[in-house]
This record gives C-alpha cells, sequence and structure tokens, in this order.
C-alpha cells in the first residue's frame, strides 16, 4: 500500500451536510480498501479567489494509506461530486505525520 495525502474544498454549508460529504469520502476510501491513518480539519476558511461563486469553503485534509486502483476510483467519485469546490491527491513518500504535542503555556513573570 502507498501513503497518499488527500485535501479537498466543500461548498460552504451547514455542518451536518459537510460531516456527511467528508464521511461519504471516508467511506469511499474504506470501502475500496484503503484505511485512513489520520483526518484533519481545518475548518471553514476564506478562498484566495472566488470559485462556483463560493467565497469561502471547508477544508479537509486526509491521510490515506491504500492502492492506486482506490485513488482512482476516489478522484473519480471527487470530479463528480457537487459539493466539493476543489480537490487534490498527493502521493506522499514519507510516513504520516504524528499529531504535534501540544507546548505548555509559557508563565509571565
Amino acid at each position: 500500500m502507498r501513503n497518499y495525502e488527500v485535501i479537498f474544498i466543500v461548498k460552504p454549508m451547514e455542518e451536518e451536510p459537510t460531516n456527511a460529504v467528508i464521511e461519504k469520502f471516508i467511506k469511499l476510501i474504506k470501502d475500496n480498501g484503503g484505511t485512513i491513518e489520520k483526518e484533519d480539519r481545518w475548518g471553514r476558511k476564506k478562498l484566495a479567489y472566488e470559485i462556483k461563486d463560493c467565497t469561502d469553503g471547508f477544508y479537509c485534509l486526509l491521510y490515506v494509506s491504500c492502492e492506486p486502483a482506490c485513488v482512482a476510483e476516489v478522484d473519480r467519485v471527487m470530479k463528480i461530486t457537487d459539493d466539493l469546490l476543489k480537490h487534490m491527491i498527493v502521493r506522499s513518500e514519507e510516513e504520516v505525520p504524528a499529531a504535534a504535542p501540544e507546548a505548555p503555556a509559557a508563565s509571565e513573570e
């Protein structure tokens, strides 16, 4: 299996439909034999330029381990999903980054 980074921007919607779109792609990856190593939801962000009459979108990044056939299917479905503004799938040579430990709060004296 190979490691991939799948990033996509969901159209600005309510929280429940946005979560449904994200879960749809997680389920699609798992149904095609892939595993989600890490899910990173960046939240709603302003876009640098207008895409499909939208000025903001919900960003989501998935670290995935799967076969190339799974990636081809996910890419195909992402292209025909109207709720996505943009998507990109990149093969990653390195391991999935671990969650960064939170730095202790600096005390003021």
